[in-house]
């Protein structure tokens, strides 16, 4: 996943290393130094944000929710692919600014480890868009009834795919020394790198085609529907998604064309500084869910209301939380935590 390098010379020698690091190349100036500092600092807080967020999500999906609900077991599901994924970030704040001092099994370990979190929040993002959508389309199905015996497996499914994805990752990235006699951990062959990079971004145009499709049939749907609750179930769906997307699409762009030689040092800079900047951006949408759950999420933040209840005494000028206080269970219109 770590994608700080840019291809080899022309020859055939795997020689490329960090950028930033490289003042026979193009030197960045103060770039690096701000790069470091900023990444330890991102890094560091969307771990503790997400690690509080995504643990209070799943607080309450256990707590309050019914989870034979396929769109709360995938949510739930969503919630471990963020804390997976963040679990990551603080080796990649340390690699930053010491280099790779974790050794050889850590390194493809945590690649590994970090690549899994990415799949399968992608895979759950998807599935919850189809899911929403087959729900509008035919509300009457059966799917509700197939849920016990189906949420399961495809959730064993889905982290399977993403497991087995990532096994060529785990056996072609290594901890290599730099230019500068540091360490670092990457792919060992920069033609590994090139598939792992085409494989992502095909798999997350193909996401977003699906996604894409299904949202168009939804909102046709939803034009002439008078329901505000099917409307607020697919207006969260939807922000999640698109957040997902706005977050990793333009990483996933900047990665593939980093592929591609540079034309110009001030090219190289530019795309370099872009790049980085998109890569912050998106390693930290892993907090972002739990904070759209609260703004867009009615029924979570009702369940939070409940929960700070239970710590909180219930005041005279808290209406909510005071009629929360009051009632020894809420009734909502669904299943979902939405």
């Amino acid at each position: 996943m770590d994608e700080e390098h840019y291809p080899p010379d022309s020859d055939n020698n795997y020689s490329y290393e960090y950028s930033f690091n490289e003042s026979n190349v193009c030197e960045m100036g103060d770039y690096f130094v701000f790069y470091t500092h900023l990444t330890t600092v991102l890094y560091t807080l969307a771990f503790l944000l997400s690690l509080l967020g995504n643990t209070l999500v799943l607080w309450i999906l256990f707590k309050y929710e019914n989870l034979t609900s396929l769109t709360n077991l995938f949510i739930m599901n969503l919630c471990v692919s963020d804390l997976v994924f963040s679990c990551m970030l603080p080796f990649w704040a340390v690699d930053q600014s010491f280099g790779w001092i974790f050794g050889e099994f850590l390194c493809k370990a945590v690649n590994a480890v970090f690549s899994i979190g990415y799949y399968s929040g992608v895979f759950f993002l998807t599935l919850m868009t189809i899911l929403r959508y087959l729900s509008v389309v035919n509300p009457l199905s059966t799917l509700r009834s197939q849920t016990q015996c189906c949420g399961f497996l495809v959730s064993l499914v889905v982290w399977t795919g993403s497991i087995l994805i990532v096994v060529p990752e785990v056996i072609h990235t290594t901890v290599q020394e730099n230019l500068e006699g540091g360490k670092t951990c990457d792919y060992a062959d920069w033609k590994w790198k090139k598939v792992d990079i085409y494989q992502r971004n095909i798999l997350f145009l193909f996401s977003f085609g699906i996604i894409i499709f299904c949202y168009l049939k939804i909102l046709i749907i939803l034009l002439g529907a008078r329901s505000r609750r099917k409307h607020r179930t697919v207006k969260l769906i939807l922000i999640i998604v698109v957040t997902f997307f706005l977050s990793w699409a333009p990483y996933n762009i900047l990665s593939f064309l980093i592929t591609f030689p540079p034309p110009t040092c001030q090219y190289e800079k530019d795309s370099n500084l872009a790049f980085h900047i998109s890569r912050k951006i998106a390693f930290s949408h892993c907090c972002f869910n739990p904070v759209l759950y609260v703004f867009v999420g009615v029924k979570f933040k009702r369940h939070l209301l409940r929960l700070c209840s239970q710590y909180l005494p219930c005041g005279n000028g808290q209406v909510s939380s005071s009629r929360i206080c009051s009632q020894g269970t809420l009734h909502y219109e669904d299943a979902s935590i939405y």
